[in-house]
């Protein structure tokens, strides 16, 4: 995606936990795009993030929320306590903490999208993923919820990407996975689309075509 936006003139702030994929980001798009180690689950590191972000370059127009782990394939009793609580941390409570340090700034604004990232598993359910499932669904009321909270001038929707060629969807799906588009594929799609949305699509729960 940020290969997409970059191309189309838009700036892009993001962050992950990879430094790694960082400092690849860093190089290949350099100021005034904007890239930092953030692991969302923590609340403390996303307030020092936003924190410089809205310092530097102020409120986003558009907060794409979508950074997800999944268990491995387990039956739910067999997913330890440990791996359950990381998935909600980072799924639902990463979601949480992003907004909750941008939303002031972008609301006193009135201005501003929020793009929620479910799943087709946040509409539905399938066996050997049950946490996942939970954070999905999760994701879909919280942004149905946040929908109602907006002033005028905003929107928040969730949006299930679709099936894509990820690590992720190989760790469920092994090889099979490979018949799937892959990430930049997906993003010529996507990222058109994305920009289109508007205030006036405001607590929809969307799909990429």
């Amino acid at each position: 995606m940020t290969k997409e936006f970059a191309a189309l003139g838009h700036t892009v702030l993001g962050c992950g936990r990879t430094m790694a994929e960082i400092d690849q980001l860093r190089k290949q798009y350099p100021a005034p795009h904007d890239f930092y180690v953030v692991d969302v689950a923590s609340d403390e590191e996303v307030k020092s993030w936003a924190s410089l972000l809205l310092t530097r370059h102020g409120a986003p127009d558009l907060v794409l929320n979508n950074a997800a782990i999944i268990n491995k394939n387990a039956r739910l009793w067999e997913v330890s306590a440990a791996e359950f609580s990381r998935v909600v941390d980072v799924n639902l409570k990463g979601t949480g903490n992003v907004l909750r340090h941008l939303l002031p700034e972008m609301t006193a604004q009135r201005h501003g999208m929020i793009v929620n990232f479910s799943s087709g598993w946040g509409r539905s359910a399938d066996a050997e993923v049950a946490p996942y499932v939970a954070t999905k669904w999760a994701v879909e009321g919280l942004t149905l919820a946040l929908a109602q909270e907006l002033p005028s001038g905003m929107g928040a929707v969730s949006l299930n990407p679709g099936v894509i060629n990820t690590e992720m969807l190989r760790s469920c799906f092994g090889a099979s996975a490979e018949s799937c588009p892959d990430p930049g594929e997906w993003a010529r799609r996507a990222v058109p689309f994305i920009l289109q949305l508007s205030p006036e699509q405001n607590g929809r729960q969307l799909e990429i075509p």
